[in-house]
């Protein structure tokens, strides 16, 4: 009889008698942390085709192989790179840094026919140039074996170079912030884990119109993950890692009130909600009512996307940093998408009319939501009073970027970054347009850039706001 009364009570109401099962309330833990809701991603199928939301129109005869990038396949041949997601160099509030009067922007690029050419490149502009013909290509920012160098561990088994940001220091520094990618390679141990890692990348001028890297200084790891707050590559490789997705990724610089900190891409750890089946019982991760939860949990453990939600448990990180860029201080995701997705990219982070912004990029192809299709792409928008939350999401949802071209679409585009300007309150979005590897001719370029508003907890496409391709600037 005890066990019996552990699993239900008993409603008394108006002449009847009822018993309910305990789960039918779930339970509702919050860790601490905000939550992309199954209830708010739920209301964006409704805003797609809102022209305030919608990625505009290109014409595909107007787009561009970024001319400079020019580099060598692995026999050392000239061949043309496909260059895909990109940062400028900012300064500590976010605006585009002016680095001896050129702009300059880090991009991954790389092989078109080979997938794990992954690598940093440098490129630059004069200011107030804003054509795609105006960059240079200054290119590979490391050497080959510059990861070879060190007595960092981690560094030794680097295999690919992914996404980060750059911040030019007070004293006139370029700092540059990635992810360590390791190859996978069961038979060595070895899963792809992920790291973020820092340098800083020394340049020269070598004439009135050259930028130059000069070698690097201070390479070195700063977290790969604790297991607590952040899956390490461990934990993914003692779960299901033919299903799950480990992130620890995309380190975006950020300051605050004296204090430096990286926005990451990650996957919750096991103090602030671990992915499993239990999570599918945790109301806090679904938001609306308790007869929303009820109804969405039922379709949800009938779905076939039921064993991709329980592992689904996408994090935007934050860590405190040192002045030397080495960990200080592990801190609770500013964010999760517990059981909506375990994928959510390029965290960008920044502090606009007295609130911060926190954007992401998700593809529905890898989310768990009825009316999210596997060719929709999303730049997903959150808001705060103060740096660590509570986040809200933008225009009741999180949407603010929509686009479901085809994928060999040459105007397919992604990787949506917002770049805060100097004064106003729109925000110039760079993204790269066209598939790897997709056409021979046409390969993966800078997009052509537009404006968003952002007017508090709202924001909007600015209509015929399209500027050219690789733009960063409109101050």
């Amino acid at each position: 009889m005890a066990g019996l009364l552990t699993a239900t009570f008993l409603i008394v109401g108006a002449g009847n008698v009822s018993a309910k099962p305990i789960d039918a309330f779930g339970k509702n833990q919050t860790y601490g942390v905000s939550h992309i809701t199954r209830y708010d991603m739920s209301k964006i199928p409704d805003q797609q085709g809102n022209e305030r939301f919608e990625v505009p129109q290109f014409d595909e005869s107007t787009i561009e192989n970024l001319p400079s990038a020019v580099g060598k396949d692995k026999d050392g041949n000239e061949i043309d790179l496909d260059v895909w997601d990109s940062w400028p160099l900012q300064n500590a509030d976010g605006t585009v840094a002016n680095y001896k009067g050129y702009n300059i922007v880090f991009a991954l690029a790389g092989d078109p026919k080979v997938g794990s050419d992954t690598f940093i490149y440098l490129f630059y502009q004069k200011k107030g140039d804003t054509s795609i013909d105006s960059w240079k290509n200054a290119g590979r920012v490391f050497q080959a074996d510059d990861h070879l160098k060190t007595n960092d561990e981690i560094l030794k088994n680097q295999a690919e170079e992914w996404s980060g940001s750059a911040t030019l220091t007070s004293d006139g520094k370029v700092r540059l912030f990635y992810t360590n990618r390791h190859p996978w390679d069961e038979g060595k141990k070895l899963y792809g884990k992920q790291t973020l890692t820092t340098a800083q990348i020394n340049l020269s001028q070598p004439d009135a119109t050259t930028l130059k890297v000069d070698g690097i200084e201070d390479l070195k790891s700063i977290f790969d993950g604790d297991g607590k707050y952040y899956q390490t590559v461990d934990q993914f490789v003692a779960g299901d890692k033919g299903a799950d997705n480990h992130t620890l990724r995309d380190p975006h610089y950020v300051e605050d009130k004296g204090h430096k900190y990286l926005v990451f891409e990650a996957n919750t750890g096991t103090k602030v909600g671990y992915q499993g089946d239990n999570q599918l019982d945790n109301r806090a991760y679904y938001g609306g009512g308790l007869r929303y939860f009820q109804k969405e949990r039922k379709a949800l453990l009938e779905s076939p996307k039921k064993n991709l939600a329980s592992l689904a448990n996408g994090a935007l990180g934050i860590i405190e940093l040192n002045n030397d860029y080495t960990l200080k201080k592990v801190m609770k995701p500013l964010i999760t998408s517990n059981t909506v997705t375990d994928e959510i990219e390029r965290a960008n982070l920044f502090k606009k009319n007295g609130k911060w912004y926190l954007f992401t990029d998700s593809r529905g192809a890898k989310m768990t939501i009825d009316g999210i299709g596997d060719k929709d792409i999303y730049m997903l928008g959150y808001v705060s009073n103060s740096l660590t939350g509570t986040y809200r999401p933008m225009n009741g949802s999180g949407l603010v970027l929509h686009m479901d071209l085809d994928t060999d679409d040459i105007t397919w585009n992604y990787s949506h970054f917002a770049v805060p300007q100097k004064r106003g309150n729109n925000v110039v979005i760079t993204s790269y347009m066209t598939n790897r590897g997709t056409f021979d001719d046409q390969h993966s370029t800078f997009a052509p850039s537009f404006l968003v508003k952002l007017q508090g907890s709202r924001s909007s496409v600015v209509p015929d706001s399209t500027l050219d391709q690789g733009q960063l600037t409109i101050d």
